[in-house]
């Protein structure tokens, strides 16, 4: 009876399927908790600073001040810490943006070499073997779909190739809590085999080994570790060193248009990296008077800006001729235009009439925030509301020209708004009528 039972037994253990679900169908010698380990360490260092400006760049945008501005409504106390964005330092959301854009580019080699590197994990079988392995394999699950859908996101909001179903803003921020809460739960289950993969190998000890004496890790029951590893073709400090140049290569490509200068010519990946208007100063132009829908009949002779206030005794609104802007007292202030996508303008010279001047001739002494309505329908900001601090800023302008000469189409014209450290689309261009607080 005994030896009856056996077979059945062994013919209930559900048979391993061919190909990748083989441990032995991994043979890369280098791969190991050790190579794991860097990575993950790598990344670590780095997601943390991602998910810090990443939410820094949400609050540039004021959610809390009004629903007009909130692309993420239903955040909840995910927003809990949100506070008014300051106008000052000027370069402080183009340094922000600079930072996220440029380390997610960055990193992009070492997720890839991460990913790589536990693959056979992906792949363990069976893929359930107990309800606390289930969990694990959720976490993981959340981890690195976390991560993968969290870079090629801000990839393709980068180049503006807005495929996915809803809000790139809205995904892209709960995305990131999802991913850094699946980081930091597995960072600390697994921080003691980090420590210890690191101090059986050492990590300076390791990096001296070539290829040529490169041998695989004990097998252990983490599931990195080939059985049947080939011969080594390439070291780890290989692969740390390739992973490396990738993230190099990156930055180069990159970082110039956020720095501007002669670097913008090295910014190859850059969507506006290279173009730009053709008018003075020739700078970058994000969307276009022809992309907008807006028509030249609506900018030319007929084209009036209308003032207004809210409250009880708002009254009619004042409404002003460009002529009449452009008699008022002018003000010049060199600021950039500084994108979400991480690029920016550098500095420009504007020269228009100051934001606080405009309430006042609408009979908002000190307003909590004002309405800026764009001539362009539909667009996410054709609409963007601005802060007490904005609109009193005296560099914040209802800008009608730029570096001596009249604004082009493409860059607003016949008026538009420049506001020190805002986010580019707050400095609404084709501005057709502001309303301000009471």
């Amino acid at each position: 009876m005994k030896d009856a039972a056996e077979p059945r037994a062994r013919r209930a253990v559900p048979a391993r399927p061919p190909g990748p679900f083989r441990r032995s169908f991994w043979r890369s010698p280098v791969r190991g908790p050790w190579l794991t380990s860097v990575l993950g360490l790598v990344l670590l260092g780095g997601v943390p600073v991602l998910f810090v400006t990443g939410l820094l760049s949400y609050a540039a945008y004021d959610p809390g001040l009004s629903p007009v501005n909130d692309t993420t409504t239903g955040k909840g106390w995910l927003g809990f810490y949100l506070f008014s964005w300051p106008t000052h330092p000027e370069w402080l959301y183009r340094v922000n943006q600079g930072v996220h854009v440029t380390l997610g580019l960055v990193l992009v080699p070492i997720l890839l070499a991460k990913l790589w590197s536990v693959l056979p994990r992906l792949f363990e079988w069976p893929p359930l073997r107990s309800p606390a392995h289930a969990l694990e394999r959720l976490s993981l699950f959340l981890l690195v779909g976390g991560g993968v859908f969290e870079f090629a996101t801000g990839i393709m909001n980068i180049q503006q190739w807005y495929v996915f179903p809803g809000s790139f803003y809205s995904l892209h921020f709960y995305g990131a809590w999802v991913f850094t809460a699946a980081l930091a739960a597995h960072a600390a289950l697994k921080f003691p085999a980090v420590i210890r993969a690191l101090r059986d190998r050492g990590l300076l000890r390791e990096l001296r080994v070539g290829t040529a004496r490169t041998e695989p890790e004990p097998l252990d029951a983490s599931y990195l570790v080939s059985p049947a590893p080939a011969a080594p073709t390439i070291s780890r400090r290989g692969a740390l060193a390739f992973a490396g140049a990738g993230s190099l290569v990156l930055l180069a490509l990159s970082v110039g248009q956020s720095i501007g200068g002669p670097l913008r010519r090295t910014a190859l990946l850059a969507p506006h990296g290279q173009a730009d208007d053709g008018g003075p100063g020739g700078f970058q132009v994000n969307v276009t008077m022809a992309e907008s829908g807006v028509r030249a009949g609506q900018t030319g002779a007929s084209w009036r800006l209308a003032l207004g206030r809210t409250g009880p005794a708002a009254g009619n609104p004042v409404i002003l001729t460009r002529a009449e802007l452009l008699a008022m007292p002018q003000h010049t202030a060199r600021l950039a235009i500084n994108c979400v996508e991480g690029w920016s303008t550098g500095d420009q010279e504007w020269t228009g009439v100051r934001l606080r001047d405009l309430a006042r001739l609408a009979g908002a002494d000190q307003p909590p925030s004002v309405l800026v309505e764009s001539l362009q329908r539909g667009g996410a900001f054709s609409r963007v509301v601005l802060s007490a601090g904005q609109v009193s800023d005296p560099d914040s302008l209802l800008a009608l020209r730029v570096n001596g000469t009249d604004l082009s189409p493409d860059h607003g014209y016949p008026a538009r708004v420049i506001v020190p450290a805002s986010p580019g689309v707050h400095n609404t261009k084709w501005v057709a009528a502001m309303t301000f607080g009471s």
